[in-house]
């Protein structure tokens, strides 16, 4: 009895020492920083992403609001609210087809890749899908597979 209440014991402690040196390696600043990742997503900062990359858009700063398109993704997808996630791919994916217009060496083999991830996702609007097919159907005329 005691050989198994020493054996216990001793089980525990080396459970306790494995888990204290997972914290450990994983670090306290890694399990913050996913901690903050979650905690930064809200209505408010996707709205103030979209505004910006509007903003640098009207600009005709592409490079910038595609920035701001891609924060606009990773919040509505945070959100879970697909339609919005559906529009900042596609807004992202026009950016880069606006910078194609500029230069037409731009990659669009990434934009191509927005609409088609924008065209998976269930339950978006008509008129959303009409836009992602028009820009997907543009990006598809120049990117090689």
């Amino acid at each position: 009895m005691q050989n198994s209440l020493k054996t216990y014991i001793i089980i525990l402690t080396l459970i306790s020492f494995l888990a204290s040196g997972i914290i450990f390696l994983i670090g306290p600043e890694r399990l913050n920083s996913q901690q903050k990742e979650q905690s930064d997503i809200s209505a408010a900062k996707l709205q103030a992403a979209r505004e910006k990359a509007e903003y640098y858009d009207q600009q005709g700063d592409y490079t910038r609001a595609l920035q701001y398109y891609f924060e606009c993704i990773r919040q509505a997808d945070g959100l879970k609210k697909k339609e919005a996630a559906a529009w900042a791919r596609n807004n992202a994916a026009y950016m880069l087809i606006k910078q194609h217009w500029k230069d037409p060496t731009t990659d669009l083999q990434p934009a191509k890749q927005l609409l088609e991830e924008a065209l998976a996702l269930e339950g978006i609007s008509s008129e959303c899908q009409q836009k992602i097919r028009s820009n997907l159907q543009y990006a598809l005329k120049f990117v090689r597979d």
